[in-house]
């Protein structure tokens, strides 16, 4: 959906420059149809078997994104009280909503019971006895998946493995047997789930594989003892191609899992977020300056890490690629591109073979679409960017640029 056409990048069929004339930079940009496109080939793929698809929302939370997916039938993952108020707000089915998080309080899971959420994914004991306590008083009986940690490496990056010994998420195998076994002492609970994540951006089948017949080993063991279990959420974390990756399909990860876990006889929740939204969105940003240093050259651009943190936080890599490109022959250059933030760590690429382009020309971020703005601050007292959707020809704001006043807006004055 993010194409040149006589040398200016598209998005659909609105270029960007226009969009930059009337809203400025730095911005982020949005294709509808491919985010209903992503959405439809992962439900497709998994049509074989019955199943939910819960968008995972902290990949990116606006309304109208949201509103998108829930319009074509998908539910939403939630990890806090701010993401349930933002899906109910954005008219989510009630009866799709899957509740995760480690660390759910009191005060939010109260919020979640008076909603009727369709399932909590809870990982501590103490959590599900806390559940089981609030359901008491508010005579509620919420359905329940345990969440597991099956010890898998998603070879994927530390700070985003969540299925391995020694991450804090799930609750090992071993304990949540015994859970399953001694359900009934939890009287205002339906444990009837299972629920296993293994990690985000995974770019191999092996490891949704080995989490499969993990699962499908567990479920068996607890219907061979009378413990009926009706679902079984893989949680999602299929990757996509941000520079030389080879992920799977949503098609290939079902045609690997779907023959493994249907004989159970379950229905399937599927929680997928960087697939659904990732290559979806670009941010656009200006060159302020050219900066040439002992060492190194620079390419300083009005974002940063306050609008993008993913190459910060991960060391991720972003393609970057000229808004409009020129004609004459192309010489390339190595240059860090950075932001303005002050922090030697606030950067979008290093010792980047980029493009020579000019003070004032504009770049494109791409695959910014999953925790990017989700992920943004207001460090150094920025204000946050706008957000634009476009649907084939025709754009619109659906998040408006913050300004100075913002900044201060929740701040008690004079005292």
């Amino acid at each position: 959906m993010f194409n040149y056409k006589n040398n200016k990048l598209y998005c659909e069929n609105v270029s960007l420059e226009n969009i930059i004339k009337k809203i400025g930079t730095p911005v982020y940009v949005y294709s509808k149809n491919k985010i209903i496109m992503n959405y439809t080939d992962y439900d497709r793929a998994f049509s074989s078997i019955s199943h939910i698809i819960c968008y995972a929302v902290k990949a990116n939370t606006n309304y109208n994104i949201c509103k998108t997916i829930f319009s074509l039938g998908g539910g939403a993952d939630v990890t806090s009280g701010g993401e349930l108020y933002r899906v109910l707000n954005a008219g989510v089915d009630v009866n799709k909503i899957t509740f995760a998080g480690v660390g759910k309080t009191e005060q939010e899971i109260k919020y979640a019971l008076e909603k009727n959420i369709f399932m909590f994914n809870v990982e501590s004991i103490q959590e599900l006895e806390l559940i089981n306590k609030i359901g008491s008083k508010l005579h509620k009986v919420p359905n329940i998946s345990i969440r597991i940690n099956p010890n898998i490496d998603p070879h994927t990056h530390k700070y985003i493995s969540t299925g391995k010994n020694e991450n804090k998420f799930g609750i090992p195998i071993r304990e949540s047997i015994k859970i399953y076994l001694n359900s009934k002492k939890y009287k205002n609970l339906n444990i009837c789930g299972i629920h296993c994540h293994i990690g985000s951006q995974i770019t191999s089948i092996e490891p949704f594989i080995l989490m499969a017949k993990k699962i499908y080993e567990i479920v068996h063991l607890l219907k061979s003892k009378g413990v009926n279990i009706k679902y079984v959420d893989i949680g999602g974390g299929l990757g996509i191609r941000y520079y030389n990756e080879t992920p799977p399909t949503p098609y290939q990860l079902a045609k690997e899992i779907v023959p493994v876990l249907k004989p159970l006889n379950i229905v399937l929740i599927l929680e997928p977020g960087r697939y659904i939204v990732g290559n979806t969105g670009i941010l656009v940003t200006k060159i302020l300056y050219y900066k040439y240093g002992q060492k190194k050259k620079f390419l300083i651009v009005d974002a940063g890490m306050s609008e993008l943190i993913r190459p910060t936080l991960y060391g991720a890599y972003h393609e970057i690629v000229p808004v409009i490109k020129h004609n004459e022959q192309i010489r390339f250059e190595k240059i860090d591109i950075v932001g303005p933030i002050c922090e030697t760590g606030d950067f979008f690429a290093i010792d980047r073979d980029f493009p020579v382009v000019n003070t004032g020309e504009y770049l494109a971020v791409k695959n910014a679409g999953a925790y990017g703005f989700t992920m943004s601050s207001q460090y150094n007292s920025r204000c946050r960017p706008p957000e634009i959707m476009v649907d084939k020809n025709k754009w619109y704001m659906i998040r408006k640029r913050e300004d100075y006043r913002t900044l201060i807006s929740t701040e008690i004055i004079g005292k």
